[in-house]
């Protein structure tokens, strides 16, 4: 993960930089920023009745302590969560699924780029054939990232076709990854999902699915949460990719939406360009967010 600073606002940081014994006034205020940085209220409420068992069980006076022992819980509570991407079988299928305008083509772009770091041979799909802009910014994001596209052979082209084509390209061509793009909403009477479980049945007549990657925006926190229960009850969703991530506000979304899913967070986009996605580590994070 890149080094940026992840602490949480001002607010909080005052509350390390501020008195050195904890007092009333420290909990209230480090109810608040969790609260402000997105953790959730239900999130934010276990985290603070866990750190006071703590603080009382071993006789915590002092406010860096305090601060060591929170930013402990929360990543052994992020650690729940496996973030590994699974990625053995070859060629490695992913599905990237979310609701339209979460970032999720650019997203795409991003995990190509950062896959090519590793040398691996990735090929990308241009399945959400319902929006023709999608298809070129999918390749514009291709181009950036060094990798090949499949794209509609016409506009409209059936999604599952497009998916298919860029499967069987991956085998022929030894490529090792393909990572095919999907519809967010569609302009037909048929349902989404249901588009999905055909795109999910041509590609498994040919290869496994390795992962089916949910892409969310953290700006929108919860609401965008609700907006994509559908994809997490019904695609098959195995790990959440989280967008927009740039600033310390949201930070506490990471966990909040880990134990709201039950999915784990593999990726997260830390801003514009076209290095700034990375794997997620839970270790690193509770420390760039705690400080």
């Amino acid at each position: 993960m890149a080094e940026r600073s992840w602490s949480f606002s001002k607010a909080f940081r005052n509350i390390f930089s501020g008195p050195e014994l904890i007092t009333d006034e420290t909990w209230d205020d480090l109810e608040t920023a969790l609260i402000t940085a997105d953790f959730g209220p239900d999130v934010t409420d276990s985290i603070l009745d866990a750190l006071r068992a703590d603080v009382e069980r071993h006789r915590v006076t002092e406010v860096a302590e305090m601060r060591r022992m929170l930013r402990d819980a929360i990543e052994e509570r992020l650690a729940a969560y496996d973030p590994t991407l699974r990625l053995s079988e070859r060629p490695a299928v992913i599905l990237v699924v979310g609701v339209n305008g979460v970032g999720k083509t650019t997203t795409i772009g991003k995990f190509a780029k950062y896959l090519t770091a590793f040398d691996k041979r990735v090929l990308v799909g241009a399945a959400d054939t319902f929006r023709a802009a999608a298809v070129e910014q999918l390749a514009t994001w291709a181009d950036r990232a060094g990798v090949d596209i499949v794209k509609p052979q016409q506009a409209g082209q059936d999604p599952a076709s497009v998916a298919f084509q860029t499967v069987q390209r991956a085998i022929d061509a030894d490529y090792e990854i393909a990572i095919i793009d999907t519809a967010g909403r569609l302009q037909t009477k048929g349902g989404l999902m249901d588009e999905l479980g055909k795109v999910r049945r041509v590609i498994e007549k040919q290869a496994p699915v390795s992962e089916v990657l949910l892409v969310l925006d953290a700006t929108t926190g919860q609401n965008g949460l609700a907006q994509a229960e559908a994809f997490i009850q019904h695609a098959g969703v195995t790990g959440l990719v989280l967008t927009k991530l740039d600033g310390s506000a949201k930070g506490g979304f990471v966990l909040s939406v880990q134990e709201k899913t039950g999915l784990p967070v593999k990726l997260i986009g830390q801003g514009e360009g076209i290095g700034d996605l990375t794997g997620f580590t839970p270790h690193v994070f509770a420390q760039q967010l705690i400080g």
